[in-house]
């Protein structure tokens, strides 16, 4: 049997995660801090579940519960990629703190003076084809320096997406998943930026959840975050439990964190990925499987795939999450 830990020497994935705190967003944060497959070099801040800025005072937050303040905070884009201020803050998800209304600590440090996207392209220019970029909210920082910099597609190694709905309605509205949503514009020119890019949508994540008693035995185990998301997560479940009528919540940020930990877990289906705009179908994801050699040159053609994730064992994801909240790891 080979040994349950990562041996020492071993090879890391580098990552920045890009993220808009959150409870499921602690959740992913923390299980990264827990993961010896991952080293961490940034965390940048998106609006999304709060405003930018308590984003950036949240991620800080979070790495001083973590003990990592040698993680950079790059603090991102307050507005969309067109300057439109977001008016949809999920407070009735994640509480007006973000983090369950738990009134996190102030920080100890600040974000550093370099904004997000210019520390994504920075970050990637010095270390060309090594970084995974794992999105946790609107991927407005992400084209932003697509925009900016015209090697950071070829720069970047991976760009792991949560977003979407592919085949399944949304959770904003039917048509749209929130951080799609959130500025769509954006995701469209992530999507078909030609990087290498793998979509994790809601489609996958709506089948990976805790139990109520998940979480009380995440709360009871000597797991070094058990007791802080035991608290943050109980406002998370009051809208599970409101708005799905269920007694459990979905592990949407934790799931594509895991993806980047082990994507054997999923599979996949490459294709072109369009976003719809504006109309009522805005923030629509819609994905072309098909091999058709289409008569007309249309807005459809002549684009890069992307792997979109298509099945999941979501026992295997869930059981990576609880083990190591639990600290039932080996680092």
């Amino acid at each position: 049997m080979p040994p349950a830990f990562t041996v020492i020497g071993a090879s890391k994935k580098k990552v920045i995660i890009d993220t808009d705190p959150g409870i499921d967003d602690a959740m992913a944060i923390l299980l990264a801090f827990e993961s010896p497959e991952l080293d961490i070099i940034g965390i940048t801040t998106t609006f999304g579940n709060v405003r930018t800025q308590m984003a950036t005072y949240n991620a800080l937050h979070l790495c001083d519960v973590g003990g990592r303040d040698d993680i950079p905070v790059a603090q991102g884009l307050e507005t969309s990629l067109r300057g439109v201020i977001k008016n949809r803050i999920a407070d009735f998800v994640h509480g007006n703190d973000g983090l369950g209304n738990t009134n996190p600590a102030p920080p100890k440090r600040s974000a550093i003076a370099q904004s997000a996207p210019e520390f994504l392209i920075q970050k990637c220019k010095e270390l060309p084809g090594e970084i995974t970029v794992v999105a946790l909210g609107p991927l407005t920082n992400i084209a932003k320096a697509v925009e900016d910099d015209p090697t950071f597609t070829k720069n970047v190694g991976q760009i792991i997406i949560l977003g979407g709905a592919f085949m399944v309605n949304g959770n904003v509205n039917p048509a749209a998943e929130a951080n799609v949503f959130g500025d769509p514009e954006a995701a469209d020119i992530v999507f078909t930026c030609g990087a290498d890019i793998t979509v994790i949508g809601i489609n996958i994540t709506h089948q990976v959840f805790f139990t109520d008693k998940e979480m009380d035995e995440v709360r009871d185990s000597k797991g070094k975050y058990a007791s802080y998301l035991y608290k943050a997560s109980r406002f998370y479940f009051d809208y599970h439990h409101d708005f799905y009528d269920i007694d459990a919540i979905f592990l949407h940020d934790p799931t594509t964190i895991v993806a980047a930990i082990d994507p054997s877990l999923f599979t996949y289906t490459s294709g072109v990925v369009r976003v719809q705009t504006d109309g009522i179908c805005k923030g629509l994801t819609v994905f072309n499987t098909t091999t058709k050699k289409w008569a007309e040159t249309t807005a459809w053609c002549n684009l890069p795939p992307v792997k979109v994730a298509v099945t999941v064992d979501a026992p295997a994801v869930a059981k990576i999450l609880k083990d190591r909240l639990m600290g039932l790891h080996h680092k």
